[in-house]
């Protein structure tokens, strides 16, 4: 393959992005703001997060109230208040006496209005292999009714929690809904996920019931689920029954715990009276991706998921009901929930693809957004970057103008893929709807607003009815003053996390001990809010490169790198050194076609002392083919400099490639 022409370089400061006018006065987020007499988006964050002189609640307070009715979400019994913060931001209770269920709102008032709602397309799904299902809301309904029944003969009650180590099939969907209706707690298992990572998952949730497929495929070839599963199985212990999904047609192991889907599911019958449940009720169990430890297995709420998911898909993303949506997400990573629960709030269509972004070539998500008419489309940088490898080619091959809206998120963006990404793919028109957020809230801390302008690689702002800040080491508020520093929160939201499994202690250790008078959340990335007002991340702030008593952001050595012509890929990481403290050393994954010289390292090397100063400049640059990343495409840079000092990287099961990083320890220049 040749390399990919040279591209002009790109001024990140610059806004590249303006808004049609005509486009911007249709969003969402304007019909509200003009319901509300709001003028501004700066009035809009006031408004939604701050106490204002001679309003009764607080902007926080008052927009998660009104947004209920807004959006037409429906509780089967009205909330006391919209919530009790008597102990504090950080176990804040919201929509005290309330009761709601998921599932009444994604599924069951949609599948009875009348048969045009009923048979609107729920779920539009595409294997790899090519095989193609429509899903309506009618029999999305009927099918998680059979799994709610199955739940109910299996002895699941309210609260127990259900593993879904599944495929990305239409019944993963009716899985994740048939457990909200019965008042389980979905645990939702990545399915790349060894042994080792689905055993620590099953171990500390403890389901008794677990559903999972005998497979689905992946690049052309076939991936067996049930023999890992049944291995963490015997780690975990505790797993009674498992419901088998049949993807494949093999011949998976099989024990007396073990029933086929048509079995234990397809017998059952498709009425289920979905249960009432207090707002507060746990929904599900999601995981994060641990890059910096032990997974942590966040709780959620029936109502915390219900609202935030809702309203960013709404506002954020623009949600109409000629929308079809689709977002490269696997169902255990929170991506996946949020799509579902964010578009199905409002009767929307969502796409879910089984495999590869780049089988059986590089067009293959280009063509499938051709095809089935995507409106929207998420996927992460780092899948854009490998996908921008191939040239422009694969892209202009396809007619991609039912694009209205593109999204990106879980991690920091370069501003030469943001820019390929924005001109490419969207055709210079559609808004990237870069966001941050996590797992932790299942949903967003930052997000611009699509009727915005962008500056390549912006967030945005703060999400509507999120009282985020940036902080100095005192906790004092640098934002207004451009200063880069600790992305926190002020306030609680409906969606954030109201504990962690293993209980409030290292819940409240991991995000809330930093800063505690005011108590502030500390998300743990490094941000900060430019003079025109747009907010951008510069990677977690425990990734830090603390050279000689200086501090920089891993994103921004990463940045001066990727913006040579020769580097598609680069992660920078600090080692420890005699003389400085910390010294960096760049990994780096070059051009198609493009060899690795001790020239060309020395000009990388040399490109970052001139950015960044003499300090900053690697102490080594070391060429390797991939980098190991999470499923939510993150890079793991912490296990990257512990191979490269010869030390425990520590937890590996988030881990979706963990070759790359056994090339990294045998020698990185070796691995081309």
């Amino acid at each position: 393959m040749a390399p990919t022409e040279p591209e002009p370089p790109v001024d990140p400061d610059a806004v590249v992005h303006e808004p049609d006018e005509a486009f911007a006065e249709a969003t969402n987020v304007r019909r509200f703001m003009r319901e509300y007499g709001i003028d501004t988006y700066d009035e809009l964050v006031e408004r939604t997060t701050t106490d204002l002189p001679g309003v009764e609640a607080s902007g926080v307070d008052w927009f998660w109230d009104e947004l209920v009715d807004y959006l037409d979400l429906e509780f089967y019994e009205p909330y006391d208040e919209v919530r009790d913060d008597s102990r504090g931001p950080q176990f804040a209770d919201w929509y005290p006496g309330g009761r709601l269920n998921v599932a009444h709102n994604t599924l069951d008032r949609h599948a009875a209005v009348d048969a045009a709602a009923r048979n609107r397309v729920a779920v539009l799904w595409e294997g790899e292999p090519g095989d193609r299902r429509e899903v309506t809301f009618h029999d999305l309904q009927r099918e998680a009714n059979r799994v709610a029944n199955y739940l109910d003969a299996a002895g699941v009650e309210t609260g127990d929690t259900v593993g879904l180590y599944m495929p990305m099939v239409p019944e993963v969907v009716s899985v994740l809904y048939g457990c909200f209706k019965v008042g389980a707690v979905a645990v939702p298992i990545f399915s790349g996920f060894g042994t080792d990572a689905v055993a620590t998952r099953l171990a500390d949730a403890e389901p008794s019931v677990v559903f999972t497929g005998d497979g689905f495929y992946r690049r052309g070839s076939e991936v067996r689920l049930k023999g890992t599963l049944d291995a963490a199985i015997e780690r975990a212990g505790g797993v009674e029954r498992v419901v088998v999904h049949e993807r494949l047609g093999c011949d998976p192991p099989w024990g007396a715990r073990d029933e086929w889907w048509v079995d234990a599911v397809g017998t059952r019958s498709p009425v289920y009276e979905t249960k009432s449940l207090p707002s507060d009720a746990e929904s599900m169990l999601l995981y994060s991706s641990g890059t910096t430890g032990r997974p942590k297995g966040i709780v959620h709420t029936h109502a915390g998921v219900l609202t935030q998911c809702s309203k960013e898909v709404h506002f954020g993303f623009d949600q109409k009901p000629s929308d079809r949506f689709f977002w490269v997400s696997d169902i255990g990573w929170m991506m996946g929930p949020w799509t579902l629960v964010g578009n199905h709030a409002f009767g929307g269509t969502v796409v879910i693809y089984e495999g590869a972004p780049d089988h059986p070539g590089p067009d293959r998500l280009w063509d499938l957004i051709e095809r089935h008419g995507v409106t929207t489309f998420g996927v992460s940088p780092t899948a854009v970057r490998a996908l921008r490898k191939h040239g422009t080619e694969p892209v202009e091959s396809h007619d991609l103008s039912s694009l209205r809206l593109l999204g990106s998120t879980g991690e920091p963006w370069d501003p030469e893929s943001w820019l390929w990404f924005y001109e490419h793919v969207g055709g210079g028109d559609c808004p990237i709807i870069n966001i941050s957020g996590g797992t932790e809230i299942c949903g967003c801390f930052l997000m611009p607003m699509p009727d915005q302008p962008l500056k390549p690689c912006t967030l945005g702002g703060p999400g509507l009815g999120m009282d985020v800040d940036i902080v100095n080491e005192a906790g004092e508020s640098v934002a207004e003053a451009g200063e880069r520093g600790y992305l926190v929160a002020r306030d609680s939201c409906p969606s954030m996390t109201k504990s962690l499994r293993e209980g409030d202690e290292r819940y409240l250790e991991e995000y809330w001990s930093r800063f505690t008078d005011p108590p502030l959340w500390n998300h743990g990335d490094w941000a900060q809010r430019d003079d025109d007002g747009f907010w951008f991340l510069h990677g977690r702030a425990d990734d830090t490169l603390n050279v000689a008593g200086r501090k920089v952001g891993p994103a921004e050595i990463e940045a001066v790198l990727v913006d040579h012509d020769a580097v598609t890929q680069a992660a920078a990481v600090g080692v420890p050194d005699a003389t400085t403290g910390t010294a960096v050393v760049a990994y780096v994954v070059l051009e198609p076609g493009v060899e690795p010289s001790d020239g060309l390292r020395a000009e990388l090397r040399d490109r970052v002392g001139e950015a960044h100063g003499k300090p900053f400049r690697p102490r080594e640059v070391l060429f390797v083919d991939e980098f190991p990343l999470t499923q939510s495409g993150k890079v793991v840079r912490r296990a990257m400099a512990a191979a490269y000092a010869g030390e425990d990287p520590g937890d590996l099961s988030s881990v979706e490639n963990p070759e790359a990083l056994d090339r990294i320890r045998e020698g990185t220049d070796g691995a081309r």
